[in-house]
């Protein structure tokens, strides 16, 4: 073969592979798609997601919408901006290794040098806040704080707070994820440089990176395309209270679009905000805790990342080095598991067996209902489950729990696809309900108390 037949059929070649793959992402993005369009048809979640590679866009979407309280609601878009919870986290952790790389901070650092009334503050080390070995108590878990998180908190009044709370455990005993290392962490940020946190948000990450809907929350503004969040009960989408963002500051106040996220995970890994010596700091784990960061687990592949969840947006960030792809999931409003999602985007995505969710559902006469009431124990775990009528529907109620409703998909299985629960009922040769599987990750055996 000739040079030039040889360079000839070297460009076919080229020219169908490329062609190949731009059909192969066609295809994938055709089967995403499906995907958002049957969860947003069956109110089952409102969404936006981007997949990047090597920084290249290959899937944006969005579903659902920012507001319903007009004439008719607002269309969400890919640069809806939503509030992404505790994702601020790795934009936190990003700004305190800047300062170390600029010597103004160690990890070795007590946090006694900024905040001494804090319980531990000579033990518990720089590191230790941003691995969630601080043993310091999350405040967000105080059976209070749903009573006042609507409520402007002043930085003087949240530490009088963490001050005021007692330690879980020694400093470095274990890992527990606290939302007050991170606050603790915004207001060091701050000290450090005289600066606001937004001010170094903006300085340091927004604007180098060009990021232009990436910026410290306040109250939803829909007029900037902002989304509310939502909860789905009785049938419709229902806007819930805001958190007010002077409370969850560096744990959790950053507002941001999925294309935006996805350029800054991708800005991280890339070496463009702090050097490689920092992200593999960052990226260490102890006991399951990086700095700020998580590894997540695909099949054969990982990624790093992180979720957030406040109000009712749920999100997630994460970055598969091997592949260089991003993925950028925000939310805001679920009627399904987060998690049985992101299985199917990242299924779908990487090719992997994937069956479409199906929710389809039967209606069963009251006089049917009414068999499946009762109690419920299970010898696997300590819960007694009570099940019974509430109108023309089953609830389920765990114990020290709230109820929640059943969906019926047949006259033995019911779902509860929120939290991701399966109730398979066992009916016996007489034709009693006695008992049924619950699955949720695993299969737990309930047997049906007789009184």
């Amino acid at each position: 073969m000739s040079l030039k037949s040889f360079l000839f059929a070297l460009v076919v070649f080229l020219f169908f592979s490329v062609s190949a793959s731009a059909q192969n992402v066609s295809a994938i993005n055709s089967r995403l798609d499906s995907l958002l369009t049957v969860l947003e048809t069956n109110n089952k979640a409102m969404v936006s997601v981007t997949i990047t590679q090597s920084g290249k866009i290959l899937y944006s979407r969005a579903t659902g919408f920012i507001d319903n309280t007009g004439a008719s609601p607002v269309a969400s878009t890919p640069e809806t901006r939503y509030r992404i919870g505790s994702i601020s986290k790795m934009f936190t952790s990003v700004m305190i290794l800047q300062l170390v790389e600029e010597k103004k901070l160690c990890l070795e650092t007590p946090l006694s040098k900024f905040f001494r009334k804090v319980p531990n503050a000579d033990s518990i080390t720089i590191a230790d806040l941003l691995n969630h070995h601080s043993g310091l108590f999350n405040f967000t878990n105080s059976e209070e704080y749903p009573k006042w998180m609507t409520e402007a908190r002043t930085r003087k009044q949240m530490l009088e707070l963490i001050e005021g709370q007692k330690p879980v455990f020694a400093p470095r005993e274990k890992g527990e994820y606290s939302n007050t290392n991170f606050v603790l962490l915004g207001y060091i940020i701050e000290d450090l440089t005289g600066k606001s946190y937004q001010e170094n948000l903006s300085t340091r990450i927004t604007l180098p990176l060009g990021l232009k809907n990436t910026l410290y929350a306040g109250k939803v503004n829909h007029a900037a395309n902002e989304a509310s969040s939502f909860e789905y009960a009785d049938g419709k989408w229902i806007m819930l209270p805001e958190t007010d963002m002077s409370i969850p500051g560096g744990a959790g106040s950053v507002l941001s679009t999925t294309p935006d996220l996805n350029e800054f995970i991708s800005a991280l890994f890339d070496g463009k905000l702090i050097s490689e010596n920092s992200l593999k700091s960052m990226t260490s784990l102890k006991d399951n805790y990086g700095l700020g960061i998580f590894k997540i687990p695909f099949y054969e592949r990982s990624s790093y990342g992180h979720t957030g969840g406040i109000d009712g947006f749920s999100s997630t960030l994460g970055y598969f080095p091997a592949d260089r792809v991003s993925l950028a999931f925000c939310s805001n409003g679920l009627n399904y598991k987060m998690n049985d999602i992101l299985i199917g985007i990242l299924s779908l995505y990487f090719e992997k067996p994937y069956t479409m969710p199906s929710f389809n559902t039967v209606s069963l006469p009251l006089v049917n209902l009414s068999a499946y009431e009762g109690e419920y124990t299970s010898e696997q775990l300590p819960l007694v489950i009570t099940v019974r009528m509430d109108g023309d529907n089953l609830t389920a109620q765990a114990t020290g729990q709230p109820a929640f409703p059943l969906e019926a998909t047949s006259t033995t299985e019911f779902r509860f696809d929120k939290a991701g629960i399966v109730m398979i009922f066992s009916i016996s040769d007489t034709g009693e309900v006695n008992g049924f599987t619950l699955r949720q990750g695993a299969d737990y055996i309930f047997k049906k108390v007789i009184k």
